[in-house]
């Protein structure tokens, strides 16, 4: 699983400078610029983590929000390059002086191909982030997820922008991850949709994942899917399925959504890739399946539910969406601690 950490950067600027604004007053006027603090971030529950990417990235670009001697000063630094950053050997060498829990993490870390990161903040001093468990990992209520070693200027303006990504993208993973649970016993696969939070899809959608559901299209650009408003204007099924195929590439799929047997027969007829089978009970989405069975893939859609899904992945369906996945998150219950 990877992120575009330009695009992150981009999210988490906007995030930050919409907390910090022209300074972090509580921070410059209480904590003492010389002063470096030890922190965890500690589960409060459990759950599956996800977003230690981007809790870097808030590390990464608070440290340009730091504040200079007892002046004050603050200062957001556009980003043309990336500051300097360690990968997980370099980091060892000096985290091990630090911190012993931190270095051996970091090793752990290192041998599984992940990297802790270090960011140089001016002034010979650094901050350090080491993960201590992966994204996509379960953890229970007590577990460390991650040490963060440096200025305590940079920990506390980082703070809660840090949490609020990462207790977010872990919900979603979490939900995502129950409802693949609920369904292992079948070869149904949980998918997301389009109901993400604006500005923050490749977040919500890389959590999705994180948690071992899959993505559906990413956006109105990489796939057909021509719903009951689209059918409407159109004319018919058939009529917006043949312009659709008149007019997109050769890679691009179509679907249809259907609301009863009879659109289901007519999308395939159409010559229709993939049938969404929206709000079926459970009777109809059988014989729907069972219609589309060699011809076309399936997607049930519509009142998804942890209680429902099971019954639903029981009809034979290919895919399940689920919208509450990323537009009814219930965030990870997760705390950022100074322990020295």
């Amino acid at each position: 699983m990877n992120l575009n950490l330009a695009e992150v950067r981009t999210i988490v600027a906007r995030a930050l400078a919409e907390d910090v604004g022209t300074g972090d007053i509580t921070t410059a006027l209480t904590v003492p610029s010389d002063s470096t603090s030890k922190a965890e971030i500690i589960a409060k529950e459990e759950g599956i983590v996800a977003g230690l990417q981007v809790a870097a990235v808030v590390l990464e670009l608070a440290a340009d929000v730091y504040s200079v001697g007892h002046a004050s000063v603050y200062r957001l630094i556009k980003h043309e390059h990336r500051p300097h950053e360690m990968n997980a050997q370099e980091l060892l060498k000096n985290a091990v002086k630090f911190d012993t829990q931190a270095a051996n993490a970091a090793e752990r870390i290192a041998a599984g191909g992940i990297e802790a990161c270090a960011f140089s903040v001016g002034n010979g001093k650094e901050v350090y982030f080491i993960p201590l468990v992966r994204d996509g990992e379960k953890v229970v209520a007590g577990q460390s997820i991650a040490r963060i070693i440096g200025p305590t200027a940079v920990i506390l303006t980082a703070e809660r922008t840090l949490l609020n990504f990462l207790q977010r993208m872990s919900g979603t993973a979490t939900k995502a991850a129950r409802m693949v649970e609920l369904v292992s016993h079948t070869d149904a696969q949980i998918v997301d949709t389009r109901k993400t939070a604006p500005g923050l899809r490749v977040l919500d959608k890389y959590a999705v994942r994180a948690g071992g559901a899959q993505n559906h299209r990413f956006g109105l650009y990489d796939a057909v899917l021509i719903k009951d408003n689209h059918i409407w204007a159109a004319g018919g099924i058939r009529a917006a399925v043949e312009d659709a195929k008149a007019g997109a590439p050769h890679t691009i799929k179509i679907e249809v959504e259907a609301e009863s047997l009879e659109q289901v027969s007519e999308a395939m007829e159409s010559g229709a890739d993939m049938i969404l089978l929206d709000n079926m009970d459970l009777s109809t989405l059988k014989t729907a399946v069972a219609m589309c069975k060699g011809r076309a893939l399936t997607e049930a859609s519509g009142n998804v539910s942890e209680e429902t899904v099971a019954e639903i992945a029981e009809t034979g369906v290919d895919l399940i969406s689920v919208g509450a996945l990323t537009h009814s998150v219930q965030a990870l219950d997760l705390s950022l601690d100074i322990v020295e």
